[in-house]
């Protein structure tokens, strides 16, 4: 019985084979441990959070918060490689193509190691002047310098656990990346405080905990890899780059990591006008935002397991249970969402407290989270169909609604919104406006993306009965 039983945990940490079985279930048991994982990583921010704010101040926690964006702009080439790798391993792990998975997964770890080098020296150069352009008040300049500094001197653990961890979810294994996640988010919690509250480091500290917890992240990720031989045996040719690999890998990723970009760009932006409304604005927003990255959560782990899910599928040539697969993909977006953000609306005003004891800046906290709540649930639908276009191979088209809602539409309302709310408490516009205008970009991305997907099933199931028809 408990050798049974160690064979059964065993098998959770192996590649999932999401080809077979219901596909409601396979992609919960994709999901789950992406979720738990997510939640994890958001727990760097947001441990980095209350530590700065609750042993710094409330400056400081402004200070993370403006660093936010500019992280997430140079960052967005790795999400790129990322997806594609995840795609890519996906579709050949699904064809069983043994040899073709070595491959991609070598000139991934190669393509990873030459942009590490660029970006470090990118981060660094480009911190202050970022900084400046997005008119970072001089209370919190250094700070935010510091972070940014710090995190990207260290970037490769950060890189290499997020390119390696994709590689594990394209070949189904969630469980793995999820426990690696898991024991460095422990490290991280235990270093802030060490660091922070210890020795006094300050926002410096936060910065180096997490770079230090990421690092150990990625070295499991990597030891992990090299014990799948099951699945593939990785050689030093591999690691050499082959151009169709590396285009495969960039065809499939830039797409992505231009959306990440513009996300990232229209989140810099709305930063500049968020810095014009106040030091207190500032700080709502961090913890707004900390919050609202829990309940995007689910949203973000059912996009990345359809991603997987259609990958295996689309490998295997199973396109009828691929429409299948979207259908009920969406189902378990809507459920997970529709809990977690009920969590969040009945105990908001906990969940803001723990980031600071200013009543002001939690009553604002828990309004805007109010605001914010009634767009969670568009947002789960396109980012299940999203990551489902994009296991197929068509990572373009939640490119072009990204540009669409986050440049043309939600970047114009926000100012819009600001300017129309000008009053003597807030010269430069309402915080309102920062959050409105994200609801309304939210809600008429779902709708670009239901009608993008539905053409593309229908493209799809159209070119099975020609085949079909052809064979007949």
């Amino acid at each position: 019985m408990g050798r049974t039983r160690g064979l059964k945990i065993a098998k959770l940490f192996e590649a999932q084979d999401v080809t077979t079985g219901t596909p409601w279930l396979r992609i919960t048991q994709l999901t789950v441990p992406m979720l738990l994982g997510n939640i994890a990583q958001q727990l760097y921010n947001t441990v980095d959070t209350i530590v700065v704010g609750r042993y710094v101040g409330d400056n400081a926690l402004a200070a993370v918060g403006g660093a936010s964006p500019i992280l997430n702009l140079l960052l967005v080439l790795f999400i790129g490689i990322s997806t594609g790798a995840g795609i890519l391993v996906s579709q050949r792990f699904g064809a069983h193509d043994r040899e073709g998975l070595a491959r991609v997964i070598g000139n991934c770890i190669t393509v990873t190691a030459i942009a590490t080098v660029i970006s470090m020296a990118i981060g660094v150069l480009a911190a202050r002047p970022l900084l400046r352009l997005m008119h970072t008040p001089p209370a919190v300049y250094e700070w935010c310098a510091d972070y940014l500094t710090i995190f990207f001197l260290g970037i490769a653990g950060f890189v290499y656990y997020n390119i390696l961890s994709g590689i594990l979810r394209g070949l189904g294994d969630n469980v793995s990346a999820l426990l690696f996640l898991l024991v460095s988010t422990a490290i991280n919690i235990v270093l802030d405080l060490w660091f922070v509250a210890g020795f006094g480091m300050g926002v410096a500290g936060v910065a180096l905990a997490t770079v230090i917890a990421q690092g150990i992240s990625a070295v499991l990720c990597t030891w992990k890899l090299f014990r799948m031989r099951k699945h593939f045996h990785l050689k030093k040719s591999d690691l050499r780059l082959d151009a169709s690999c590396v285009r495969g890998i960039i065809g499939l990723g830039l797409p992505s990591g231009v959306s990440q970009g513009v996300f990232s760009i229209s989140a810099l932006l709305v930063q500049s006008l968020t810095n014009s409304l106040g030091e207190i604005v500032m700080a709502c927003n961090v913890v707004v935002m900390r919050i609202d990255g829990f309940a995007m959560m689910p949203a973000f782990s059912i996009g990345v397991a359809m991603t997987t899910y259609a990958g295996q599928n689309y490998g295997a040539g199973q396109t009828r249970r691929l429409r299948d697969g979207a259908r009920q993909g969406i189902l378990v977006a809507l459920v997970m969402s529709a809990v977690l953000t009920g969590g969040i609306l009945l105990f908001g005003e906990q969940l803001a407290w723990i980031f600071t004891d200013t009543q002001a800046l939690i009553g604002m906290s828990v309004q805007m989270l109010r605001i914010l709540a009634v767009g969670y649930l568009v947002f789960g639908v396109s980012q299940a169909l999203s990551g489902f276009m994009r296991g197929i191979g068509d990572t373009r088209t939640p490119m072009w609604i990204a540009i669409i809602t986050q440049v043309v539409l939600r970047l114009p309302l926000a100012y819009l919104f600001a300017w129309l709310s000008r009053d003597a408490e807030y010269p430069n516009g309402r915080p309102e406006s920062l959050f409105a205008s994200l609801v309304i970009s939210w809600t008429i991305a779902a709708v670009l993306t239901v009608a993008a997907y539905r053409r593309k099933v229908r493209k799809l199931m159209k070119g099975v009965a020609q085949v079909q028809g052809a064979q007949a």
